[in-house]
């Protein structure tokens, strides 16, 4: 089953959460070639699937097909996520229809402007913040004698609200104005807390200081808008230099092949948050290397992994070019049930989305309920640890234990041939194979 969206989508966020409480094994094609925001949901095959041509949408194995965030959110979650009754359900329907209408559209004419995406507005603005206290009041007096929204436990009502506000806390909730508010951050700090969210979020910082409107963000981010609308922006909000600097800029991408524009019907917002700058590349400081990683992982994908690709890799491995490492999970003691862990692996794989090209891992849960561990064998370009190149990258790695291997020792070859085939004796482990995830 696939979600299809851009990254850090807040709303795809919801979706991949529910999955990490029910188990759902979940695929995000949220970069190329898979996917390519502004691109791939405007093909027609897409459009067949999907007519609104908006992100997050969800795909089944067998063709079935839903949009709207919180209604894949619904099919992926399990019984205990929607609720056990009737009463508790509606209830759930109600915060996630409460999200929506009351959170929602005043975090986005308060936070948006703080992002670049959208202009700031004095009065939209101060507004927007009485608004907020509303709905943050509804919340703190709900969540007095309540430590989550629905029942007793982290309901669909919970994971739908917190993504709703993870921007305002991320951004402009800085700690004087949820002061008033202790029971809703109280509550939000706890689900972001859970294992789960975590798998999915990352580490969530509250803000310190509330964030203002980014003038010069706002302006880099206006010539991926719609050309014809440029110049009528320009007239209303920056006068004669403005415009005429930006005409300068036209006539640059004039002579430039131009990218597909937004469509009308495109949320606008969507297409400014999956804009984000691209920033530089990582490994741009190392020298080419004639290893294709590319190639190699369509032999281990397409091919025996014994008999050709295991072969192929030590054959055109570039030594000086790629390290191999191996990774362990430094806190197995934590592990309970099986696909709980398998999904920790999963929400790692999924935040190191960029690092593909560059990276191919297989990672193996060993033993049993309440008696497993993780461990792992990485190729990565360059000789050092790639998790530290990336802040984007830094999520996960310190709670495992990392070992460069000697590319050429026996101890190497045995660990890549036993973590590629995944079998072997697995001797350092001391745990039956249960089950793998790759990398690539």
């Amino acid at each position: 089953v696939t979600l299809y969206t851009y990254p850090e989508n807040w709303r795809a966020f919801k979706a991949q959460i529910a999955a990490q409480y029910s188990g759902a094994q979940l695929k995000v094609a949220s970069t190329p070639p898979a996917f390519t925001f502004g691109q791939t949901n405007r093909t027609p095959s897409f459009l067949s699937s999907f007519p609104l041509g908006k992100v997050p949408v969800f795909q089944g194995d067998d063709g079935f097909c839903l949009f709207e965030s919180n209604a894949i959110a619904y099919y992926l979650s399990n019984e205990a996520l929607r609720g056990s009754s009737s009463e508790a359900s509606a209830q759930i329907m109600q915060w996630a229809s409460f999200a929506d209408s009351e959170i929602i559209p005043p975090a986005s004419t308060w936070v948006f402007p703080t992002l670049g995406i959208i202009q700031y507005n004095k009065q939209a603005t101060e507004q927007a913040k009485e608004e907020v206290k509303r709905v943050l009041g509804v919340l703190n007096q709900h969540l007095n004698t309540r430590t989550f929204l629905v029942g007793e436990r982290v309901s669909l009502a919970d994971i739908t609200v917190v993504c709703s506000l993870l921007w305002l806390y991320k951004q402009v909730l800085e700690p004087s104005f949820r002061q008033p508010f202790a029971n809703v951050t109280r509550w939000f700090v706890t689900c972001i807390n859970q294992r789960q969210f975590k798998a999915v979020l990352g580490e969530v910082k509250l803000c310190d200081k509330m964030a203002q409107f980014d003038a010069k963000k706002f302006a880099e981010m206006q010539p991926k808008k719609d050309a014809p609308s440029k110049k009528e922006k320009a007239n209303k909000e920056g006068g004669k230099q403005q415009q005429e600097k930006k005409e300068k800029k036209e006539k640059k991408e004039d002579k430039k092949p131009s990218a597909p524009a937004p469509e009308e019907e495109m949320d606008e917002c969507d297409a400014a948050l999956a804009s984000e700058p691209k920033t530089k590349d990582p490994f741009a400081h190392l020298p080419k290397s004639a290893f294709v990683m590319d190639e190699f992982k369509r032999k281990y994908s397409n091919e025996d992994t014994l008999t050709v690709a295991l072969p192929y890799f030590w054959e055109h491995l570039d030594r000086e070019g790629y390290s191999i490492w191996y990774g362990e999970y430094r806190f197995p003691e934590e592990l309970t049930m099986a696909f709980m862990s398998c999904n920790l692996i999963t929400g790692m794989f999924q935040r190191l989305d960029k690092l593909r090209k560059n990276a191919f891992g297989s990672v193996i849960l060993f033993g049993t309920n309440n008696d497993s561990s993780i461990s792992g064998i990485w190729v990565f370009r360059g000789q050092d640890l790639a998790f530290t190149l990336s802040e984007d990258w830094q999520v996960d790695y310190e709670s495992y234990s990392w070992r460069k291997l000697d590319v050429d020792s026996e101890e190497c070859k045995t660990m890549v041939k036993e973590y590629f085939a995944w079998e072997g004796e697995f001797k350092h482990v001391g745990k039956p194979f249960n089950q793998g995830k790759i990398f690539k």
